[in-house]
């Protein structure tokens, strides 16, 4: 288990945002116990240096000072859960919808109003309630090896159960919450006996064995192994930005296929319930989620900003795409049943 630890970001009021950024690479650890009443504490499954810069802008501009423990996304969870009412955490940020949902289902957010956020946040990317809004959204098309697979073949995630890819479908097993929140997505757009035959179609299709990973599955459809995959379109972008020289040679020989609808998910924080500072959390909130500085959080991990496409050139190189109109709160709570259907259907 990694280990979960706290950085104090504060900087002091009127410093630039380049000493800002500067100084927040070179913090040190700091205790928890140190935090003070106007602090912010962040529980955060996100781990990217530029969010870091983020918060260390945040304080610049408001004096509030935030600290952030990292760590896996269910394991903060199950550390916020039995913390309860003596946790010290204001803010919890995850990553996609199903587990955000699982943390609202377990009563750790708390409800907020927001005129900012209801304006940054399209209304199907947060909870109607107002305990959780997203940060950034993500995407998961179908990544094809031309040589292989005509792109042309796949126009929605139905086709994926084609006769002409038997044998050339590679997928990770359906303990990834990716694929969970895609079949989620699925359910809600098609139904269940639709889905049913679709999961069974892929799995007739694929080329064993399942992944448990993207970049590997992204590896093996470019160097051939595979002939297409469904991955987060980060994974992709880093492999193309990337030190490793051969990784990078066999993402170029991958082509992205933005099937019509093309499921995403989100990044997305809430309130705690034990929250000691909930009005600093939801200015963070607000910080974070504002077009000027989501921009900057998207761009941590080669996601797409709440609205439009960003500035991102390896992401503008992918094209764009028509979203679904499904909501996060549904992927949430349709995902026990995503989970069952993926079972019952073969999707080891």
């Amino acid at each position: 288990m990694r280990p979960l630890f706290f950085r104090d970001l504060s900087i002091p009021i009127g410093m630039g945002a380049l000493a800002a950024t500067t100084l927040a690479s070179a913090i040190g650890v700091a205790s928890l116990a140190q935090a003070g009443p106007k602090d912010v504490n962040v529980y955060s499954g996100r781990h990217y240096n530029t969010d870091k810069q983020l918060y260390a802008e945040f304080t610049r501009r408001t004096g509030i000072r935030v600290n952030l423990l990292e760590g896996k996304d269910d394991e903060l969870i199950q550390r916020l859960r039995s913390e309860g009412s003596k946790s010290k955490a204001d803010l919890l940020v995850l990553v996609d919808a199903a587990r955000v949902y699982r943390a609202q289902e377990l009563g750790l957010f708390q409800t907020i109003r927001s005129a900012e956020l209801n304006k940054d946040v399209p209304a199907n990317l947060r909870d109607p309630a107002g305990r959780w809004f997203a940060l950034t959204r993500r995407a998961r098309p179908v990544m094809v090896n031309p040589a292989l697979v005509n792109p042309k073949l796949i126009r929605t995630y139905a086709d994926l159960s084609r006769s002409e890819l038997k044998g050339k479908l590679c997928l990770r097993n359906r303990a990834s919450v990716y694929n969970q929140s895609l079949t989620a997505d699925e359910l809600v757009r098609r139904g269940k006996p639709a889905t049913q035959q679709w999961i069974k179609g892929m799995v007739a299709n694929v080329k064993e064995p399942l992944f448990t990973s993207d970049t590997p599955m992204l590896r093996a459809v470019g160097l051939g192994q595979c002939g297409a995959a469904i991955a987060n379109q980060y994974y992709l972008a880093r492999m193309l930005r990337g030190d490793n020289r051969a990784d990078r040679a066999a993402a170029a020989k991958v082509k992205v296929v933005w099937p019509n609808p093309t499921h995403i998910n989100i990044t997305a924080g809430g309130v705690t319930n034990s929250a000691r500072n909930p009005e600093g959390a939801r200015k963070l909130l607000e910080f974070l989620a504002s077009p000027s500085s989501g921009e900057g959080y998207a761009s941590a991990n080669d996601e797409y900003p709440l609205k439009g496409w960003g500035n991102n050139p390896t992401l503008k190189a992918f094209g764009t795409f028509k979203a679904s109109s499904v909501s996060m709160e549904q992927l949430g709570r349709r995902n026990r049943e995503a989970v069952e259907l993926m079972a019952q259907a073969g999707w080891k």
